[in-house]
């Protein structure tokens, strides 16, 4: 199997070719994109997507102002940002729209986000939460969605979401058709915002991706399965490895946060549980691991997976639609989440078997490849451009539409 290199996407070298074209540049309408207002939910995986994303928008000459809130960040969180030339970070202490009653601090966060535009005039504002979409700004946003309430419950729970989330989806509705444009990262989410909150006019899917040299894959793994994610995280199914745990041959190590947004706290008994770690403390965990395991009941894209696979670790993963969808077919192997013989079945196969996890290991590095920082930059270029090309238009109806 020819490995893809990291300039490389799903289509091969065409994202050579992709890559060297886009630019700031609104090719539609001759108007550049150079600034953007972002807004980060700083407790999760959406903070790792925007600065990767912002990372990458650094050499088509685009400054982003990153509006963080949900949680202070912390020393590494700071460290992180500082060491990317093109972001300034903006930070907010507001609760987000899925916390127990966040509505008063939502709509003071609204307030500052709206003066935030206005000292930074932006060019696009880039928003990876739905409910602020709904907000009088001088042209209507990019709303990308990273997961949602009512999907999360149906995944999870089985069922609707109950009474009491509706005004979480009255609101979120509002949000999604307010945007200008929607993005998601998998089909598979884009698909439950419209079953959800109805159908959405404009709307794509940009796949997250990650760089492949934050901590290279070692020849030599050493004989332990990692997770990702909190004890108390239903969507990531710690509770299925923890039944898993005592019947296998190798230890099971979680990264992750045992402290719940409520304040309440819960630590694994059977998994080895090595708390929160700094991104590049991560990546030398992930670079060690053999095996890593995600049984995740929701996940709409998986970026602890993308990760570990990156860094050359034999994934086995929820048999999920997302995480079908951004592995395919022979790059991860699937059990259902809540099958504990399958996922003990699944593991200790590959813990005595060597060469298949090997050969599972470099298909999963292959395919991770091709989520490239480059190709996605590129794509959200292009999802700017369409925005304020729409925008002009609006602005100018008599001109001639492209």
């Amino acid at each position: 199997m020819r490995m893809a290199s990291e300039e490389e996407g799903l289509d091969g070298g065409a994202l050579v070719r992709e890559g060297r074209r886009a630019s700031g540049r609104d090719v539609a309408s001759g108007r550049s994109v150079r600034r953007v207002l972002m807004t980060a939910d700083a407790v999760g995986d959406v903070w790792t997507y925007a600065l990767e994303l912002t990372r990458a928008l650094a050499p088509h000459g685009v400054e982003v102002t990153l509006a963080t809130m949900g949680a202070p960040l912390s020393s590494a969180q700071w460290a992180e940002a500082r060491g990317i030339p093109n972001l300034a970070v903006e930070e907010g202490r507001f609760r987000l729209e899925w916390m127990e009653d966040p509505w008063e601090d939502v709509r003071s966060a609204g307030e500052w986000l709206l003066a935030l535009e206005r000292r930074v005039c932006p060019d696009v504002v880039h928003l990876n939460g739905y409910v602020h979409g709904a907000l009088p700004w001088l042209h209507r946003p990019l709303v990308v969605g990273h997961a949602c309430r009512l999907s999360w419950w149906r995944a999870v729970k089985g069922e609707d979401a109950p009474e009491r989330h509706a005004r979480y989806r009255e609101a979120v509705r509002a949000g999604l058709h307010a945007a200008g444009r929607v993005v998601a990262p998998s089909r598979d989410l884009l698909a439950a915002l419209q079953a959800h909150y109805g159908p959405l006019a404009a709307a794509e899917v940009i796949p997250h991706a990650r760089r492949p040299d934050r901590a290279p894959p070692r020849s030599e793994r050493e004989p332990f399965i990692l997770s990702v994610g909190s004890p108390w995280d239903e969507a990531k199914n710690v509770s299925v490895l923890e039944a898993a745990a005592p019947r296998l041959g190798w230890p099971v190590k979680l990264v992750g946060d045992a402290r719940h947004p409520s304040e309440r706290k819960a630590e694994p008994r059977n998994l080895q549980w090595m708390g929160h770690l700094a991104p590049h403390a991560l990546a030398e965990w992930m670079a060690r691991a053999s095996i890593f395991a995600l049984p995740a009941r929701y996940a709409p894209f998986g970026l602890s997976a993308l990760e570990a696979a990156l860094s050359g670790c034999a994934l086995v993963l929820g048999d999920i639609p997302s995480l079908r969808e951004v592995w395919g077919d022979g790059a991860a192997c699937f059990v259902p989440p809540d099958d504990v013989d399958a996922l003990v079945e699944t593991l200790e196969r590959l813990r005595e078997d060597a060469a298949l996890r090997t050969r599972l290991a470099l298909r999963a590095r292959a395919w991770a490849l091709t989520y490239a920082p480059r190709r996605m930059a590129s794509r959200y270029l292009s999802a700017y451009a369409r925005l304020t090309s729409a925008q002009d238009a609006l602005s100018h109806p008599g001109a001639p539409r492209h």
